[in-house]
């Protein structure tokens, strides 16, 4: 290195956030617990309490200085601010004061046997997390209805450590707002929100907090000049009311570029910088930010599971601290830890050279930690670290496991057409309905069906070995039966087998795929008590065998109707897991889409007439800036189309997206050319298909009518009204009747009334 240790100087380490779940998703058990009535409410806070508490410590303990507090949430951060400043819709009944656990989870999830439901829900910028959509009225009033904030701030002061209170920042809430007014201008009301915030800063300066974190990751986003004012007017009334204290604003998920000039003439004591996505900006950041303010380091990958380079780190670090007074600078990680799973040591059953190679948030912070001692102390004083981060970097470049000879030369020889339909989807539609006979508003649903308790302890006694394999498989054919004789039943016209094999709709292909590999610990938290575990996608993928024909076989036997063959589609396969970071992602996206093609190509020869390809996450791997849109819209519309291209007229292709925007980018779902989309609709009231109809979007779609991420089930009434709706956007030749996304999460006790229901209205559209 080319500067000298900074040995008279302790350079700080701050956390923007850690995971909230517990080591063993404490969290998850005790929300449901309480959700179930097998606990009580102050179980569940003791429980909350806890995780917070064994969070603070452990953090203390890894040497962090600025120990995040208000990162916890017993659902989404998001979800906390609206109830915060009073931001709750007239319709759940809050009339101000404290607000009761039993409203927060109505905003959240609903009110079973109501005609209440939750709150519109979606993706938290282009990450796997969701979260409760702000609803806002062109009139809305605030108040400061909760002190969350200021009570875990005072939490962990009682346990002898001082925190970083971490705020959603006034103008990233407002942005991400909804409102059902149309005249709603969400800086209208930007002066009635920010004396909120005032009396909130006040009473944590009381309690003794000196930094608070804001979170502004709007400034990743392209803005307008009205959000840059508004960002300006934010802090300038923040700072001049409470002076004392000293906010840091962040950023985080890519580059500031142009909105760099407005963060860094913020009237705030620090920023922090996303120097793993938006390491462009640092060149700008050392020639124009002023000399006073503190610099987060946001130099670790929040959002990834691979070990860092240490020493390629402390290279990129070299020039800021030449540059920058060394006490105002912040080692940091690049986002909030809530991306990333809890700790890779408990991952002992996975392979030692694959785990030699990850970093989970322990890790991460222990990386920055041996990054301080470097810089502070010299790099001899941690050289073996530095050694075992360069050897464990190397060892995965030159892996064998990494690299398919195979798998690079068919991908060399894909040409355009592979991505084509033979014909365009009119020719298509009349071959399809000539094959299958479908009525006006077909009836489906999305492929699972519950997971109960008997198929999750069923699954667990055959991999510890007390049930068969043999029991098992005559086991799950028993479900499917059963499953498939009740869908005939209430008279759903193309059906699913039921998914009572799989335990994710990506572990259970990752696990037939090469190149993946999974932990047994590694959750992450995709929205309140509902957590995945990210298969970890290290090298060049292929398909070992078939993965679900024979399942698909079996159901369509059972039946004269149609089954749906059931797979995750490519883009999905890549966003919902933690991606190798030596190829290009559209690179290794094409690599599932071939396997997926020849799993598609299977199903059709064994006789499945229509397959459906799901899409949750093509709207999650958007770019964040409008700039670098088309570049991903274009191979990932491509990839679908690679994995669905290679079957005749007659089947029919299906896809599936939940929870996402899609009206800005509707030209891509049409390029994908499914010949059926099903979508979200329910929570959002049906605003989706604004899209479908100023686009005049060509092939059908199946908006959902039924919101299976919430308890309350829904009426025939409310179906028929939502299918009005969709009519009144869509000729019925187009429509589907559809739940909004997979039933796996629900029980049976509630799946089959719904879908009674939901068969009830298509049949009642017909007769009309």
């Amino acid at each position: 290195m080319g500067y000298l240790p900074m040995s008279k100087l302790t350079l700080p380490i701050g956390a923007l956030g850690v995971p909230r779940i517990g080591q063993r998703r404490d969290l998850k058990q005790a929300l449901e617990a309480y959700w179930s009535g097998k606990s009580t409410l102050n179980d569940l806070n003791a429980t909350a309490a806890r995780l917070r508490a064994e969070n603070w410590r452990w953090q203390h303990q890894a040497g962090v200085d600025h120990i995040p507090s208000n990162d916890f949430s017993l659902y989404d951060h998001i979800l906390d601010t609206s109830v915060m400043v009073g931001a709750i819709p007239a319709r759940y009944g809050w009339t101000g004061g404290e607000v009761s656990a039993e409203t927060y989870f109505a905003l959240a999830r609903g009110v079973s046997g109501t005609g209440l439901a939750a709150q519109e829900m979606t993706k938290w910028f282009d990450t796997n997390y969701h979260f409760i959509v702000p609803e806002l009225l062109a009139d809305q009033t605030f108040q400061l209805a909760s002190v969350k904030p200021v009570t875990e701030f005072l939490e962990a002061q009682a346990l002898g450590i001082h925190t970083r209170p971490v705020l959603v920042g006034p103008v990233t809430f407002l942005r991400l707002a909804k409102s059902p007014d149309a005249d709603f201008k969400p800086w209208a009301l930007l002066d009635r929100l920010l004396p909120v915030y005032v009396e909130l800063l006040r009473q944590l300066q009381a309690a003794g907090a000196d930094w608070v974190q804001m979170d502004e990751p709007c400034l990743a986003l392209d803005l307008d000049d009205a959000t840059r004012i508004a960002l300006h007017r934010t802090y300038a009334v923040l700072t001049e009311a409470e002076p004392r204290l000293k906010l840091l604003v962040t950023s985080y998920f890519g580059p500031m570029a142009e909105n760099l000039t407005t963060a860094l003439a913020l009237p705030v004591a620090g920023v922090h910088l996303d120097l793993v996505r938006g390491a462009a900006d640092l060149p700008r950041v050392l020639a124009e930010a002023p000399k006073h303010l503190t610099l987060s380091l946001g130099i670790i990958d929040g959002r990834t599971v691979w070990r860092a380079d240490l020493e390629a780190l402390l290279t990129q670090l070299e020039p800021i601290i030449a540059a920058w007074e060394p006490d105002k600078l912040i080692l940091a990680p690049s986002c909030s830890l809530l991306h990333v799973p809890i700790d890779v040591t408990q991952e002992r059953s996975l392979d030692a050279d694959l785990r030699s190679w990850l970093a989970f948030a322990v890790q991460k912070l222990d990386e920055l930690a041996v990054l301080r001692c470097a810089l502070t102390e010299g790099q001899s004083a941690v050289a073996d670290d530095l050694a075992a981060a360069r050897a464990a970097c190397d060892a995965r470049k030159a892996s064998p496991r990494l690299h398919n000879a195979a798998v690079r030369e068919r991908l060399g020889r894909v040409v355009p057409a592979w991505a084509q339909r033979y014909r365009p989807f009119t020719d298509r539609r009349r071959a399809q309905q000539e094959k299958l006979n479908l009525p006006l508003f077909p009836t489906t649903t999305i492929g699972s069906f519950p997971q109960t308790e008997g198929v999750r302890k069923a699954r667990s006694q055959v991999s510890k070995g007390v049930l068969s394999e043999a029991e098992y498989q005559d086991f799950l054919k028993q479900e499917t039966e059963q499953a498939i004789r009740w869908q005939e039943e209430i008279d759903l016209d193309v059906l699913v087998h039921g998914e009572f094999e799989r335990n994710d709709m990506v572990q259970y292909f990752g696990e037939q795929l090469s190149g993946y590999a999974f932990t047994q610990h590694g959750w992450v938290q995709s929205y309140g008590s509902r957590y995945v575990r990210p298969p970890i996608l290290y090298g060049d993928v292929a398909r070992l065998k078939p993965m679900t024909v024979a399942w698909a076989r079996y159901a369509q036997s059972l039946t004269p109707r149609p089954v749906k063959g059931m797979l995750t589609g490519p883009v999905t396969m890549l966003c919902w897991s933690f991606v190798r970071d030596d190829l290009p992602r559209a690179t290794v996206c094409r690599q599932i889409a071939l396997a997926l093609r020849d799993e598609v190509s299977d199903l059709e020869a064994a006789g499945i007439g229509i397959i459906q390809i799901d899409e949750p996450a093509f709207r999650e791997g958007l770019p964040l800036r409008r700039a670098d849109w088309e570049a991903y819209l274009a191979w990932a519309a491509e990839c679908f189309r690679l994995s669905a291209s290679g079957v005749s007229d007659a089947t029919q292709i299906h896809t599936h997206m939940c929870y996402s925007e899609f009206n800005d980018i509707i030209g891509a779902i049409a390029a994908m050319d499914a010949d059926v989309i099903s979508i979200e609709t329910s929570r959002s009231k049906m605003e989706l298909l604004d899209a479908f109809t100023s686009f005049h979007y060509p092939n059908d779609i199946g908006p959902g009518v039924y919101d299976i991420h919430s308890p309350r089930l829904p009426s025939k009434a409310d179906m028929v009204a939502l299918l009005h709706k969709a009519r009144a956007h869509l000729p019925p030749e187009q429509l589907w009747v559809n739940p909004d996304c997979g039933l796996k999460t629900r029980r049976w006790e509630e799946v089959k009334p719904a879908l009674q229901q939901m068969v009830a209205a298509a049949k009642s559209l017909r007769a009309e």
